[in-house]
């Protein structure tokens, strides 16, 4: 996966074989093709890989913190994962479609720290009167907003760059929770 990984943020995913990745890695095809389908389906899991990581490591950095309130622990929370994407753009082109609650949750069995986030933000919540699965839902409407704000500001400085966007994207979140 580190192979495959390394050369789809080089190359990119179209100029990328599975050849190329077999190479790489230093295994023949039939071993490829015993873990994965093809280059997608590993491309879906070094997504989720890398997502759930993303995911669980800020988390682990605003439980690190105390906050007044909720609403400064998922904005600490949220320009935690700004900031990785702003220094870390290979890995924003490779995954920012992606970087959905939606698409981790169905990954929560593979990585035990999805579950670890959820509580977090079950957490979070718990002196509010949103429902549990109108938090659930906060969560899936935020973190796809953030991927998709990182992706058109941090590498299509569109609308704007990213210093420019995060006030008017924090301040919508605000309203969102």
């Amino acid at each position: 996966m580190s192979s495959a990984f390394e050369l789809f943020s080089t190359k990119g995913i179209n100029e990328t074989s599975i050849s190329n990745i077999v190479h790489k890695a230093g295994v023949a095809k039939g071993t490829f093709y015993l873990y994965f389908k093809d280059k997608y389906d590993i491309l879906n899991k070094i997504i989720l890989n890398k997502s759930s990581h993303l995911l669980i490591e800020s988390m682990n950095a605003t439980k690190s913190k105390n906050f007044a309130s909720y609403e400064e622990a998922i904005l600490y929370f949220i320009n935690y994962i700004i900031e990785y994407f702003n220094k870390n753009k290979l890995m924003l082109k490779l995954i920012y479609k992606n970087l959905s609650w939606g698409v981790i949750k169905r990954a929560s069995n593979e990585y035990e720290g999805i579950h670890e986030i959820y509580d977090f933000f079950m957490n979070l919540y718990k002196d509010s009167d949103i429902s549990e699965q109108d938090i659930e839902k906060t969560l899936f409407i935020i973190i796809d907003l953030v991927g998709s704000v990182c992706y058109s500001s941090i590498i299509l400085n569109e609308p704007d760059t990213i210093d420019k966007m995060k006030p008017i994207l924090f301040d919508t979140i605000k309203k969102i929770i």
